[in-house]
């Protein structure tokens, strides 16, 4: 008896399947139905199914699925894959670009700390310096305001064996987080901050998909001011969340946030003498 191909697309129309290649970092290929090209930055697993990011040579990030034939490689069409994990002998590092200790232990917190100005601000430097932070015992808290730092500082009574690190928001000359850092400042007390009005704004505009932070007329509610300038809803915690995602190492942050941390973290476990 005769046997049907239950496929009635003739042979010569029927696609072959695209060769399986593994997304590899700083591969460049074009995504297909938009022609956006550039270099894989990352690969992620979603509910949607895996994603790709690729970067661009403007810095631009976009965010695609990694579907049968959806990018071409040399102008020739691909399916994209996540890559295997191997064994490397390279050291991990974690996502403040410090080599970690593999199987290290927390250790037991210090009693110096580091005050950052807000929730959003802890988050944030818990998401990039965690592993940092742990290893070396020092705990993260945040102000309800830059007023209270004063009576903060009084509280906590800084010494050789307890140091005090702060970063602040937007401190700038002349301002009135300059003058109350100014009024703390001391052997034991190290004040440092970023030029920013927000935290918000120390994360790279490329990574999260726009040209650069709106400006926000003055004496307009700054977050929410940058929600309607980009288009999103008036919810300052989802946008945060959006924000926060789009984190994933330092090289996300400008470079005017990360000296002040590292700083901060190396003047509170500096050794005593």
């Amino acid at each position: 008896m005769r046997q049907y191909d239950p496929d009635l697309t003739p042979p010569w129309k029927r696609q072959r399947p695209a060769p399986e290649v593994p997304a590899e970092p700083d591969l460049v290929v074009e995504e297909v139905t938009t022609g956006f090209c550039g270099a894989v930055i990352r690969c992620e697993k979603t509910a949607q199914g895996p994603t790709v990011t690729l970067e661009d040579r403007f810095g631009k990030h976009r965010v695609f699925p990694m579907e049968p034939r959806g990018f071409l490689l040399e102008g020739r069409v691909v399916t994209l894959v996540r890559p295997r994990a191997t064994a490397s002998s390279t050291p991990r590092r974690t996502a403040s670009g410090s080599i970690a200790v593999p199987g290290a232990r927390a250790r037991v917190a210090r009693a110096g700390r580091i005050y950052v100005e807000g929730r959003h601000d802890a988050e944030l430097v818990e998401r990039v310096w965690g592993d940092d932070l742990r290893i070396e015992g020092v705990v993260v808290e945040y102000l309800e305001g830059v007023d209270d730092l004063p009576a903060i500082v009084d509280d906590f009574s800084p010494g050789p064996d307890a140091r005090l690190g702060v970063l602040v928001d937007h401190l700038v000359t002349g301002s009135k987080e300059s003058r109350i850092a100014a009024q703390v400042t001391g052997e034991h007390v190290l004040v440092l901050g970023h030029p920013y009005i927000d935290i918000w704004e120390a994360v790279k505009p490329s990574s999260l998909g726009i040209r650069a932070w709106p400006t926000v007329p003055h004496g307009q509610d700054w977050k929410k001011g940058v929600c309607r300038a980009l288009g999103w809803p008036e919810n300052t915690g989802a946008a945060w969340q959006r924000i926060l995602s789009s984190v994933h190492s330092y090289k996300d942050l400008q470079p005017e946030l990360l000296g002040r941390v590292e700083e901060l973290i190396d003047f509170v476990t500096a050794p005593q003498g």
